[in-house]
């Protein structure tokens, strides 16, 4: 995230810039940026709800616990549709990242 701030913000010869959150190296989507009197709002883009949308492969361990990671093990997983639907609750409201 604060790569790309940099880059845009010598684009256009910006003194004042900031983002307004960072993206997971994997991650895809959009990275508001702030710059000068408009970084004073920032906080408020780093408070307002996000939402999160994933793709998962399931049975795999790997060294970074993400795929970008070796592959350390692999097994079989039967997972059906009623056990998604029962875990899901979890995952669903809102949750602190930390």
């Amino acid at each position: 995230s604060n790569q790309a701030l940099q880059k845009v913000r010598w684009l256009l010869n910006a003194e004042k810039a900031g983002h307004t959150g960072s993206l997971d190296p994997l991650a895809t989507g959009v990275l508001p940026l702030c710059f000068g009197e408009a970084t004073k709002f920032s906080q408020y883009l780093l408070d307002a709800d996000k939402g999160y949308e994933t793709v998962m492969r399931m049975g795999i361990t790997t060294t970074t616990g993400d795929a970008e990671g070796e592959l350390l093990a692999e097994r079989d997983v039967t997972v059906g549709r009623d056990d998604l639907e029962q875990a899901l609750p979890r995952f669903r409201g809102d949750i602190e990242q930390v």
